[in-house]
């Protein structure tokens, strides 16, 4: 920025001087303005020699230099320096607009660490290049420091700033055992690692090569608007030699008025505007998106989000936890807490998802009488506590011994408890649904998302369940990968013409939807590579909400562009038919090729401010 500026104000001080000087001293007040040309000019001269000589002649360089050119030749200097001084403060604002774009998007590049303080196994500590780190190596992060590294806790207790990930302001608080991921900052306490992955292959840098390459990935609009220009400078060049030609040997007036006129139709034709503010506006877009821990991964991707209409989510580990919990206690001739404490001691030495539900539910199982622990697989658990039988499984397993447990009244997975022969209960556990999964619903639906269907493997009674506390629109239950697919083709059918299909999922579990979909989005959670290759869109902290926030953000970014290109063609169109017939001039040119750029780069700017959730 600081380099042109210079050259901008030596222009502008020597355009005054010439000014000045034209009444009294023709040739010294020519000489300053052609000072003050090169002086703002030349890089844009040579750049205008330099594309020729490559080959590509019609770009904005060549139209300002034979536009200059020209004004000089039917000698309006002090349009002509004018013109390529006020050309050059709009490019000025046009790097000074990227700029600010890159500097957003490369406080992404602030989360990668430049070094990692390795532990020998002598004690002895060791700064190093984290790509010299290996698989099972120690590392010390202290308070303060950015974690280097993916692995796990060894030893320590301590929050984790996580907002350059997920986009979430909350602490997250690891202690030993946890994970530990590249790009978060320790705040509050010193923490030992052991490496779980290599720096090339650590969660900051896949989300750093997913942000740096999303520009590669250019939109309908994006690629529209360099087509354009391609044909429309080449087309603008020769109607400008047809208007400086034409009239006047038709009409028999001097050439000098109309060559003006045509240098005026060449200013304002300049697709600058254009060529700059669509691209800095999905770029905007990504990097706004990338702020609420959201990684889409190309401008054409955000511009399949803005058409969604039809949303299909996953249900386990996408609208749910994946987890399970115990729900409800039922007991039968005992309190509901003993029933738990002697299911949670029956099951505690399996390693089942509901045998960890239940002991999860009583932290402090009493299995000092436990004796002849039997699994029997597909039912579950037979075993002796305090000298009595106990029985805990599904209903087959309740029916071997002749007990017809009562029908559940509520969704979930039911566990029945029989004591020696006994019907002694039932425990619910159910898969929990995520806080926000319910407000993400009816925000797609506020955002005019048309239809939200659920894809589940799941029995339909838990299906149907999540679906009505949600309120879904359609749940599908019972379905194996491939029904998935199946399903998915059919409601791809349903699209109208212009609009898209979204499919939620946690990851390479369901690739095969997440590659069918228009839009592909994953629950990426904290560091779930597969989820970050496998999806166009990745949502970092696993919560449904922010889908409806990249929809947001997607359609304020196609909205932004749009303005763009239609204040830019209706001030340049209107500004070329007034200087064909010679009612505007190069100071109106100026307006409706800087003025337009300028006004269109700052609205494009809009798209770096975060958005609310």
């Amino acid at each position: 920025m600081k380099k042109k500026l210079i050259p901008i104000l030596v222009g502008g001080v020597l355009l005054v001087a010439a000014r000045l000087l034209a009444e009294a001293m023709f040739w010294p007040s020519l000489a300053l303005y052609i000072i003050a040309y090169l002086a703002v000019g030349w890089e844009v001269v040579f750049k205008a020699v330099r594309n020729i000589c490559h080959g590509e002649v019609f770009d904005e360089n060549f139209l300002m230099v034979v536009a200059t050119v020209g004004a000089f030749a039917v000698k309006q200097f002090p349009e002509a320096v004018a013109v390529m001084l006020f050309y050059q403060v709009g490019e000025m604002f046009q790097d000074y607009a990227v700029d600010k774009s890159r500097r957003s998007i490369s406080t992404l590049m602030d989360i990668r660490s430049d070094h990692a303080t390795l532990l020998h196994d002598d004690g002895t500590a060791e700064e190093v290049d984290p790509s010299t780190v290996q698989i099972g190596n120690r590392i010390l992060v202290n308070a303060g420091e950015k974690i280097p590294l993916d692995g796990v806790v060894e030893s320590g207790t301590a929050l984790l700033d996580t907002a350059a990930l997920t986009g979430e302001s909350v602490p997250r608080e690891v202690s030993v055992g946890s994970e530990a991921l590249s790009g978060c900052i320790d705040l509050n306490g010193a923490l030992t690692i052991r490496v779980e992955k290599t720096f090339g292959a650590s969660t900051v840098s896949k989300i750093l090569d997913l942000v740096e390459n999303a520009g590669a990935r250019k939109s309908r609009s994006e690629n529209f608007i360099s087509r354009f220009a391609a044909v429309y400078t080449p087309i603008v060049v020769v109607a400008a030699v047809l208007l400086a030609l034409i009239p006047p040997l038709l009409l028999h007036q001097p050439f000098g008025d109309w060559i003006y006129r045509a240098c005026t139709f060449l200013v304002v034709s300049c697709p600058c505007a254009l060529v700059i503010s669509v691209p800095l506006s999905f770029f905007g877009g990504i990097g706004g998106a990338s702020k609420a821990g959201i990684l889409v991964k190309g401008g054409n991707y955000l511009e399949a989000l803005a058409s969604a209409e039809i949303a299909v989510f996953d249900k386990t580990g996408t609208l749910t936890k994946g987890t399970f919990e115990v729900r409800e206690v039922q007991p039968v001739g005992m309190d509901a807490d003993a029933l738990l404490a002697l299911a949670a001691a029956a099951e505690s030495r399996s390693d089942h998802p509901i045998a960890k539900s239940l002991l999860d539910a009583c932290k402090t199982p009493d299995t000092a009488t436990l004796t002849d622990v039997q699994e029997i697989a597909g039912h579950g658990v037979k075993a002796t506590i305090g000298g009595k039988t106990v029985l805990v499984g599904n209903r087959r397993l309740m029916n071997e011994v002749g007990i017809t447990p009562p029908e559940a009244a509520a969704a979930g997975t039911m566990v029945y408890v029989a004591v020696d022969g006994a019907f002694a209960g039932s425990i619910r556990i159910a898969d929990t649904v995520k806080e926000d999964a319910a407000d993400a619903i009816k925000r797609l639906k506020a955002a005019h998302v048309r239809r939200t269907v659920m894809l589940t493997g799941d029995v339909r009674p838990v299906g149907e369940a999540v679906g009505k506390e949600l309120g879904l629109d359609e749940v599908y239950t019972d379905l194996l990968p491939a029904g998935k697919v199946e399903k998915l083709e059919a409601l791809l059918k349903e699209t109208s013409p212009n609009g898209k299909l979204l499919f939620v999922g946690d990851g390479i579990n369901d690739a095969p939807v997440l590659a069918r979909a228009d839009v592909g989005v994953a629950m990426g959670g904290l560091g779930a590579d597969a989820a970050i290759e496998a999806a166009d869109v990745v949502i970092m902290d696993d919560k449904p909400s922010r889908i409806a926030t990249a929809i947001a953000i997607a359609r304020k970014t196609l909205h932004i562009v749009r303005q763009n290109i239609l204040f830019a063609l209706t001030v340049k169109i209107l500004v070329l038919v007034l200087s064909a017939v010679g009612i505007a001039n190069m100071w109106a040119a100026v307006f409706a090729d800087v003025g337009v750029s300028v006004l269109a780069i700052l609205n494009a700017l809009r798209m770096l401010q975060k958005q609310k959730d």
